[in-house]
């Protein structure tokens, strides 16, 4: 995201790097353009090894800066311009009134805004409940076919879901796209920061780092205060949730993201962590990527005492592939009747709601612990 200018072409490679921090000295727009032009007159007066001319030309050239920033060279800059009026750069700092902000996402690149962004496309459903949340929903100007919380969404122009449509995404011309990195595909990445079109990819692997990344965006987006209240009611919640759990016996969960093949949840996934927060233990815990797949052998092994399917129309396992699990009567979970279902959209969102769907899990791996009120 850090763009820095091409090189120039031919000849002008030769120009030597003061003629490039004399243009940014003596102008703060457009700073290739002037490089070219010093080195046009570098080339001719070096051709004419006259040191007089060589002074007079660079003086010309630094006090008509400002006229020609006016004219051809600012039309050749009016698209970094016209960015700026926005207020979003990438790379470093042209304004010196407006004090810039770094950001840095979950692919560890760094992001530079010079003001809050005011047309946000969500590529992904937590993203989008994360801006809802946060008192956002003015700014938003596109989201994913799936992004149906809170109803409001629905309404929303849609881009695509695990192939954003670019073309649609341009023509929103947002000033910030927030992405997933599992759905985000790295030629749109590309293509992205071609068109320079800031984007941010909000990823958390962990169930703790959910919060933060609430924050972090309220940060970027200056809505700071709603961010800090949201995040601090999840860790509320969560914290009462933990304390009537972390005395009970841990309990063998089996979480079925996909039934064939079948895959689950492993360590470097939020859902991992939220099976511990509830007082289970994920009987994929030994598994070397966040979503790996099992073979019956391993699922035999391990002896789940409870296997729970999310239900839903974007990532729900189909109610016949949940009862093949009953030809594996020698499981605890199918011989005591313990096959559960919780929305996926609540549980599979790393969005603020995730706490509602951490509820609903801990409830079913220790009712006994929970009142009547969470929904079963």
């Amino acid at each position: 995201m850090n763009h820095e200018p091409e090189d120039l072409p031919g000849s002008l490679t030769e120009i030597p790097s003061w003629a490039g921090e004399l243009a940014r000295m003596s102008c703060g727009c457009n700073p290739q353009g002037l490089t070219t032009a010093l080195g046009i007159f570098y080339l001719r007066i070096r051709s004419r090894h006259s040191i007089g001319w060589a002074a007079a030309a660079m003086l010309f050239v630094v006090c008509a800066a400002p006229a020609w920033s006016d004219g051809s060279f600012a039309q050749a800059g009016e698209a970094d311009m016209a960015r700026r009026q926005q207020g979003i750069l990438t790379g470093m700092p042209f304004m010196a009134n407006i004090t810039p902000r770094t950001f840095v996402d979950d692919l560890g690149r760094k992001l530079y805004l010079a003001k809050a962004p005011t047309r946000i496309v969500s590529l992904a459903p937590s993203i989008t409940e994360i801006l809802f949340a946060i008192g956002l929903e003015q700014q938003i100007v596109g989201v994913t076919e799936f992004c149906d919380y809170p109803p409001e969404a629905k309404q929303k122009p849609k881009v695509g879901y695990t192939h954003p449509n670019i073309e649609v995404i341009v023509s929103l011309q947002p000033d910030l796209v927030l992405a997933p990195r599992s759905f985000l595909r790295a030629d749109l990445l590309v293509k992205l920061e071609q068109l320079k079109i800031p984007t941010f990819i909000v990823d958390p692997e962990s169930f703790e780092e959910i919060p933060s990344r609430i924050q972090l965006i309220g940060r970027m987006a200056d809505r700071s205060a709603s961010a800090d209240a949201v995040a601090k009611a999840m860790k509320e919640r969560i914290a009462a949730i933990r304390s009537k759990t972390e005395g009970l016996p841990r309990v063998r969960v089996l979480y079925v993201l996909n039934s064939q093949p079948l895959i689950t949840v492993g360590p470097g996934s939020f859902i991992h962590h939220v099976i511990g927060f509830a007082g289970g233990v994920n009987i994929a815990s030994q598994a070397s990527v966040p979503y790996p797949r099992l073979n019956m052998e391993v699922v035999l092994k391990e002896d789940p005492e409870i296997i729970v399917f999310p239900i839903g129309k974007a990532d729900g396992v189909p109610f016949g592939d949940q009862q093949l699990w009953q030809q594996w009567p020698s499981l605890s979970a199918v011989k005591q009747g313990r096959l559960h279902q919780i929305p996926s959209d609540l549980l599979n969102r790393p969005g603020p709601r995730i706490v509602e769907g951490l509820e609903r899990l801990a409830s079913i791996l220790h009712p006994e612990a929970f009142a009547a009120s969470v929904a079963p």
